[in-house]
């Protein structure tokens, strides 16, 4: 089968980047002749207050790729479509309403002649603007088929187009440092990790008043890039008397680092309000940490509360600085440590594969 995989890809970052190679790889190796269409330029500034490129790749770029799409040449979306008809199957990475309206010029290129499939990260974002839901279902209405994650996000694809859709869960496509390795380490550090994109649906000011609450000798490592909220998280920690506690490290993290990063730290901690499928519990077993999770998204099917990791409700602080409590007593670090195990994920890609390509 021809397939194109229209989303971000080296030099862009992060998990949606890294899952598009992945899954162009995961395709080739299965037979499929693949190419993927991806930017010159994706987004405005403003539109994403993050660092949006990289210099270094996470993981093996994919050879077929095209640059050829920016987010000011309207007729370039049109031509990028115009050349995959030839496609027995366009793939539309969505991770934003922001994309829509590009994907709809290349869905006017293509104009019926390939099947074409919206791949959802993200039905809806966690934090909306009035403009999300118009846009989605706009575009969810033009495809063939709608592929999404969860049975919750399959839900409300389903309030918005009446278009097939389907669920796969998503396998890992984590970034990849290269040779970088840190030898491991069975100390306790008495510090914890919040790690990613700092956003307020990820409830990094519910991990530190729960911070704040546990015991007052474990410490608390933020590295991460902050959309917003910096001076405001600081002025937390500092009402919080955390001064000493916490160490923030704004920033996008390199693959190159992140291995010293969690070999510092006891258990990564996702705090979440909301969440859908998340990379960051895989990351951490892959480092060999346990997570401390709220029962949101794909957490509690990742995390095996009491054996890898603790599992407490969204939104509560106290039931969070008591399962911070309960990791720190004697020797429950090094318990749960030695449940970790990295995921094989080979079983999971091949049954993503299968349903993404079947008719």
């Amino acid at each position: 089968m021809r397939i194109a995989i229209v989303g971000p890809a080296f030099p862009y970052k992060g998990g949606g980047a890294q899952h598009t190679t992945e899954l162009a790889h995961r395709l080739a190796a299965a037979g499929h002749t693949v190419r993927i269409e991806t930017w010159r330029a994706q987004y405005p500034g403003f539109l994403y207050p993050g660092r949006q490129t990289i210099e270094e790749p996470e993981g093996e770029p994919f050879p077929n790729t095209g640059r050829d799409l920016d987010w000011r040449r309207p007729d370039g979306w049109f031509r990028v479509g115009r050349a995959l008809r030839s496609a027995d199957l366009v793939v539309l990475s969505v991770l934003s309403p922001v994309q829509v309206p590009s994907y709809l010029g290349i869905l006017t290129g293509i104009g019926g002649r390939a099947r074409t499939v919206a791949l959802c990260h993200n039905v809806l974002p966690h934090e909306r603007k009035p403009y999300d839901v118009p846009l989605m279902r706009k575009l969810l209405g033009r495809v063939d088929t709608v592929l999404v994650h969860s049975g919750q996000q399959a839900d409300l694809a389903r309030d918005l187009t009446g278009r097939p859709v389907r669920t796969a869960e998503m396998p890992a496509h984590l970034p990849k440092a290269g040779n970088v390795s840190v030898a491991a380490d069975d100390t306790v550090h008495r510090r914890l990790l919040f790690f990613g994109i700092v956003r307020p649906y990820k409830g990094l000011d519910i991990l530190l008043r729960a911070l704040a609450k546990g015991p007052e000798d474990v410490s608390l490592t933020v590295a991460g890039e902050f959309w917003s909220g910096l001076d405001e998280t600081r002025a937390l920690i500092g009402k919080l008397g955390l001064n000493a506690r916490v160490d923030l490290r704004p920033g996008y993290v390199p693959a190159s680092e992140m291995p010293a990063l969690f070999a510092s730290a006891d258990a990564l901690v996702l705090p979440y309000r909301t969440a859908t499928a998340s990379q960051n519990v895989w990351i951490a077993h892959e480092h060999g940490l346990p997570v401390i999770a709220t029962t949101v998204g794909g957490f509690p099917d990742q995390v095996r509360d009491g054996v890898d990791g603790l599992l407490v409700g969204p939104e509560d602080v106290s039931s969070l600085a008591d399962a911070i409590r309960r990791f720190y007593a004697p020797g429950e670090p090094e318990r749960l440590r030695s449940h970790v195990r990295p995921v094989d994920h080979g079983p999971l890609w091949d049954a993503y594969v299968a349903e993404l390509t079947s008719s």
